[in-house]
């Protein structure tokens, strides 16, 4: 994995590695879009876990352009002590920082901006922004969009200001520039319209504009190279326009793909599980022949041997970890000294979620958006623990607390997993089609992390009074039972072939159809059991997961987390730093 360590340059700024944290919205900004201690923290978990370049979330360079709320603002100066205290803590950690400038165009809704969405055409475009609308925004004259550009080099000043090392123009997934690229979002019959040159004059002139005027500030071209639907960006075109991009200035071109409109769905953007690991890679092979400027490679690299991979075979320069650090801040420290992470499960939730409104969290990873709460948090030592059940649950605390403490986990079945593994025979998860070897790849390497720290683990039995005598913790992680005998037909239903069905999809794609999988139809039975255990006087017994309370595997986990760490209460809404 050399290669993937080694330091890179990108117009004069040197990178520590070749990693990078893309632009994902954490919605971790205050209501008027200020920086907040949960925003330093969630970016300050990044890069103190060895990213090279932290790209800082979408940040509209004017007001009318904002398209979600609590969205992180740049488009003022009173936006600036926020964004410098960021840069800083950045810089501290040994990160260089960036932001992506990003305007929302036809996805800005007006009651997010207090303004009239503008675009390169009046389009009707469905946008989803807590609730659905189908927004009209106004075709933008030449005057108009002479004062984006404006906007957007005024934004570039100010991101220098704050110290950011680059900035990078977001010319991918539907958003302004994009819609001018996409001609059946671009209908206009002047020299922003018709031919592919025309589509790109938007976009590269402010590339220009910000080159011309701030030479010393490096700038990175987000391309999205194919939209996926007819009447969209083209791949060879897509690939021009990175060419045209590096042509004008930019100082590396990063590679994605997908818009909303992309077809079959716009997860198409962020591709899940059901989609091949490096799906985008092949898109920064080809512009990497294109251009003589260091690419970026996005798209399901979270898998350490994939990323090194895709690095050594020159396929891309730099791999961009978006999911993967979200599950996993320390993916970089961990991945070069050769440990395992924890793998991103690629299931959208982080995604779903905080398009619902939601601050951004992770199925596997609960500390994700609420680093302030774990912050000192830290599990007990010197202490011997036994943990009943190895599934996500079990295997999660007990990866927390190996540390410093004799741990032991008893699981009846042969392996690790427990009724996760069954979860990737189901048609859906999280609302996207699962596929069993991610849920597989995901409790191996949490098994074998947990065996590197020396936890031991006893299969194919059941506790018994030896084996909790001398404890000091019983942790209970046995998961549910289902209620009415209805396991096995459970079982039986998901190794069928009927399991992948059109039916058993259009099922499992309701709500009232998971609710009653995940919660009425099964119950916890750690309650029950932990009163049964044969365990010594003063022996604390700490029940987690389904075990507790039968639900989804973000609330066991979470559980599991919580337990072994037991984080600080902080007030639910984060503190403004406007200084």
């Amino acid at each position: 994995m050399a290669e993937l360590f080694e330091p890179i340059t990108i117009g004069g700024v040197r990178l520590r590695n070749r990693t990078v944290l893309p632009s994902m919205t954490t919605r971790l900004a205050d209501d008027e879009g200020y920086v907040t201690d949960a925003t330093v923290a969630y970016y300050r978990a990044r890069a103190e876990g060895g990213v090279g370049l932290v790209t800082v979330e979408m940040a509209s360079p004017e007001i009318a352009g904002k398209h979600r709320f609590r969205e992180l603002g740049i488009y003022a100066d009173c936006f600036l002590p926020g964004l410098r205290r960021l840069v800083d803590e950045l810089h501290a950690a040994g990160a260089a920082a960036s932001i992506q400038l990003g305007h929302g165009g036809s996805r800005a809704r007006s009651v997010v901006s207090g303004t009239t969405p503008v675009a390169p055409s009046s389009v009707p475009t469905p946008v989803f922004e807590i609730e659905s609308e189908l927004a009209v925004p106004e075709a933008a004259t030449p005057e108009r969009l002479e004062q984006t550009i404006a906007a957007y080099v005024a934004a570039a000043r100010r991101a220098q200001q704050a110290g950011f090392d680059v900035v990078e123009l977001h010319g991918a997934h539907g958003y302004l520039i994009s819609q001018f690229l996409s001609p059946m979002e671009n209908t206009r019959d002047d020299c922003y319209g018709g031919s592919l040159e025309n589509r790109a004059r938007f976009g590269l002139g402010i590339l220009r504009r910000i080159k011309a005027e701030l030479p010393d500030l490096p700038v990175i071209f987000r391309i999205g190279v194919e939209d996926f639907f007819p009447g969209g960006l083209t791949a060879d075109e897509g690939i021009e326009v990175g060419r045209w991009a590096a042509r004008d200035g930019a100082d590396a071109v990063s590679v994605t793909a997908g818009h909303y409109r992309s077809l079959p769905a716009a997860e198409r953007m962020i591709p899940p599980m059901a989609y091949p690991p490096a799906t985008f890679l092949p898109y920064a092979a080809r512009m990497k022949q294109a251009v003589d400027v260091p690419v970026i490679g996005v798209g399901r690299l979270g898998d350490p041997e994939v990323a090194a991979r895709a690095v050594a075979e020159e396929q891309t320069d730099l791999v961009a970890l978006g999911r993967p650090l979200i599950a996993d801040p320390r993916w970089v420290v961990k991945a070069q000294a050769g440990e395992p992470v924890r793998r991103c499960l690629a299931c959208n939730h982080c995604i779903t979620n905080m398009r619902s409104g939601a601050q951004l969290s992770c199925v596997v990873n609960p500390e994700t958006g609420r680093e302030l709460e774990f912050a000192d948090a830290r599990a007990s030592r010197g202490r011997r623990i036994v943990i009943l059940g190895a599934g996500p649950a079990g295997l999660s605390y007990a990866s927390l607390v190996a540390e410093g403490n004799d741990v032991t986990v008893l699981e009846r079945a042969d392996r690790a997993g427990g009724a996760f593994r069954l979860t990737g025979l189901a048609p859906r998860f999280n609302d996207v089609a699962a596929t069993e070897p991610t849920f597989a790849a995901y409790v191996d390497e949490l098994e074998r992390d947990c065996t590197r720290k020396g936890v031991r683990f006893r299969f194919g039995r059941e506790a018994t009074a030896a084996d909790l005598r001398g404890v000091d913790v019983v942790v209970v992680a046995v998961g549910a039972r289902y209620r009415f005998g209805l396991r096995g037909l459970v079982v039986r239903a998901l190794h069928s072939p009927a399991a992948r069905g059109r039916v058993a999809n259009r099922l499992f794609s309701s709500p009232r159809v998971r609710d009653w999988l995940y919660y009425r139809l099964r119950t916890g039975r750690g309650a029950e059991l932990a009163a049964q255990l044969p365990v010594d006087p003063g022996t604390e017994v700490v029940v987690i997961g389904d075990a507790a309370r039968a639900g989804k595997a973000r609330e066991a986990v979470t559980s599991a987390f919580e337990a072994a760490l037991q984080p600080t209460a902080l007030p639910a809404a984060p503190t403004g730093s406007r200084a």
